[in-house]
């Protein structure tokens, strides 16, 4: 199965400083969507990807993680930053561009600084 229209594009916890990363999903009518997780239980960025396979239920093949970084999010901000030693550095202007169309009542930030 791949990730469908209605799928989220957004999936982070709602407070903290924790690991994300940037998915590109194949999705059943064909198409690619873009997709941000992040989770302050994951302690690796590949166990965001598992757990992302898993909550979409679909094969490998239909996500291709594009890299990750860092989130910190607290009181109405959210921060943007790092890298992934395993996938690279995501582009955290795509991840800032979606994460803005779900909160846009949030000041949201990026920065190549930091791990």
């Amino acid at each position: 199965m791949a990730a469908t229209n209605s799928t989220a594009d957004v999936n982070i916890d709602p407070s903290g400083t924790f690991k994300y990363i940037l998915l590109e999903a194949k999705t059943t009518d064909g198409g690619k969507k873009l997709l941000v997780r992040g989770y302050e239980e994951c302690p690796y960025h590949s166990d965001i990807y598992d757990k992302t396979v898993s909550e979409l239920k679909c094969k490998e093949k239909n996500l291709k993680c594009l890299g990750g970084g860092r989130i910190k999010r607290e009181n109405g901000s959210i921060h943007v930053y790092g890298y992934s030693q395993g996938y690279g550095k995501a582009d955290h202007t795509v991840t800032v561009d979606i994460l803005k169309k779900q909160f846009a009542d949030h000041k949201i930030t990026w920065s190549d600084e930091g791990y």
